[in-house]
């Protein structure tokens, strides 16, 4: 009956929304060449707020928000200014940790990346006991408690990645395989703070993390950015990561195996415990007060303007850094300069064909996300609609242009209703829904669609990954991770003349029908699962 229930509504679906399979008429892969080539070049400078590449970002995105008919979102302005702290941390000599007397000199940020997020010029612990809490969760909803009984004043924490569910493979201990968002590093470093600890440490482990420890290093040697509040938001004075070479060193010398370690944590029951080790930093900060930009172009509803839909997709990347192979500009033509050029694209059908929306639209292109979601979390305090009045949001990140795709990979399926509204419009294409294969590293609360979701609003992460109509899933998954290892984050993210964009050309295509059923009055409406 279920299943009766669900073709019936597609069928509906499909009548109702006239000419899915005409779209990929309206879409133009030479402007999303051309803008993507653009954000990336050089010129650019790697598009960091607070440089030069930031003000010629937000200039070019504005004009292109003008050149396709949204206008200025932010009372007549193109600019939502986010009032952000810079800080740029500095580690004076080796870290130092006193394991049962014995001194282990540790090198930043090849051995362990640390920062201190705090607006003073100098941090400095000294001999600050370590205390290891398993996986760092405080969880009523899950009835977990890693911090039961300890007291972490003064002291410094170190916990593992993930959550217990990965490492169990039991589907009922959180979401099993799944990350929930209290196994991200943000989640942990907030809950550090509120528990009053002075540093935090992660232990870095790859499956866990979704990366290699290439990433943390990287971030800890470039500057960090923070929602300026005046100090209201908590933090220790020190964050990082261990890496697992470095921590099993470290925990080695105190009797214990870090794989049996987590085994153990993974488990109802673990009592956190002090460790017979202390850790010692100096820290320089070089800190900067400024506002960062949010960019943002609005298309009015006809009917119902109060009421919008939003398409994200970030501007920023890491400007110039650490040479790697003679390169130092971090371009992000993947990470995000090819999905500027999805949602720009989306905005420019709706002008081609005439479409006016019932609802309004807008194309927000948030600031800082590599730091934390900072732009669309500013965004969400701060929206031009209300969230309440916004029925969706549309985000994308990371594009690589591979070819057409079989598969419609959903980051956050099962989260929404949207879900349906998306398998209808897939199949438009001969496409079938495919939940993110790698849910363990916590895509869906890595960008900026997640700061709407927080407040109520269904959002999803869309976009033909792992399944190659072409070359097949195994060429696509090999291709996908090989650009995870290799490029993501490093100045190798360049723009490739050889790309084939027939794919993303379709991924736009569903976007645009997705966004035009939404912003109908009696079109679909979305629900949070």
């Amino acid at each position: 009956m279920k299943r009766g229930i669900i073709i019936l509504f597609s069928l509906i679906l499909l009548n109702s929304c006239d000419n899915y399979t005409n779209s990929l008429d309206l879409v133009s892969i030479e402007d999303m060449k051309r803008v993507t080539k653009d954000l990336s070049s050089d010129h650019f400078s790697g598009r960091m707020p607070f440089t030069e590449g930031e003000q010629l970002s937000v200039k070019y995105l504005a004009s292109e928000l003008k050149s396709i008919g949204f206008e200025p979102a932010f009372d007549g302005s193109y600019f939502q200014d986010v009032p952000m702290l810079m800080v740029t941390s500095s580690v004076n000599g080796d870290v130092h940790f006193n394991v049962k007397g014995k001194k282990i000199a540790l090198k930043a940020p090849d051995q362990i990346a640390i920062n201190s997020p705090q607006a003073m010029e100098r941090v400095a612990l000294n001999s600050s006991k370590l205390v290891f809490a398993g996986f760092g969760i405080d969880s009523e909803e899950w009835d977990w408690n890693d911090y039961d009984g300890v007291d972490l004043k003064g002291k410094t924490l170190v916990v593992m990645i993930n959550d217990p569910g990965l490492y169990t493979n039991d589907p009922s201990l959180f979401k099993g395989r799944e990350m929930t968002y209290y196994g991200r590093w943000t989640y942990k470093y907030e809950e550090a703070a509120r528990k009053g600890a002075d540093a935090i440490l992660i232990i870095h482990e790859t499956e866990g993390a979704g990366y290699d420890f290439n990433v943390p290093r990287g971030s800890s040697i470039t500057p960090r950015f923070f929602i300026d509040d005046n100090g209201l938001t908590k933090r220790c004075l020190v964050n990082g990561w261990l890496s697992l070479e470095s921590a099993t060193k470290i925990f080695g010398e105190l009797g214990y195996n870090i794989d049996s370690l987590r085994r153990h944590s993974s488990k109802r029951g673990f009592k956190p415990f002090e460790l017979d080790a202390y850790f010692t930093v100096d820290i320089s900060n070089s800190i900067v007060r400024d506002s960062s930009i949010n960019v943002a172009g609005i298309l009015n509803g006809e009917t119902k303007p109060e009421e919008a839909v939003v398409i994200t997709a970030h501007w920023d990347h890491f400007g110039i850094g650490e040479p790697q192979n003679g390169d130092s500009i971090y371009n992000g033509a993947v990470d995000n300069g090819t999905t500027m050029a999805w949602a720009t694209e989306i905005g420019r059908m709706f002008k081609k064909s005439g479409v006016r929306p019932d609802r309004s639209i807008i194309i927000l292109f948030p600031t800082a996300e590599e730091q934390g979601l900072i732009g669309s979390d500013y965004y969400a305090q701060n929206p031009v609609i209300p969230m309440s009045n916004t029925i969706a949001c549309l985000n994308n990140d990371m594009m690589v242009p591979r070819g057409t795709m079989n598969d419609l990979t959903m980051i956050g399926f099962g989260y929404s209703t949207l879900d349906s509204l998306y398998e209808s419009v897939a199949a438009s294409q001969g496409r079938y829904l495919l939940p993110d294969p790698n849910s363990h590293t916590g895509l869906f609360f890595r960008s900026d669609h997640f700061p709407f979701y927080k407040r109520g609003v269904p959002s999803i992460w869309a976009y033909g990954c792992y399944d190659s109509r072409e070359f097949g899933k195994e060429w696509a998954k090999e291709s996908w991770d090989d650009f995870i290892a290799n490029v993501y984050h490093r100045p190798a993210d360049n723009y490739n003349p050889e790309w084939d964009w027939r794919g993303v050309a379709e991924d736009v295509a569903i976007a645009y029908d997705v966004v035009k059923e939404l912003v109908k009055i009696d079109g679909f409406r979305p629900k949070m699962k």
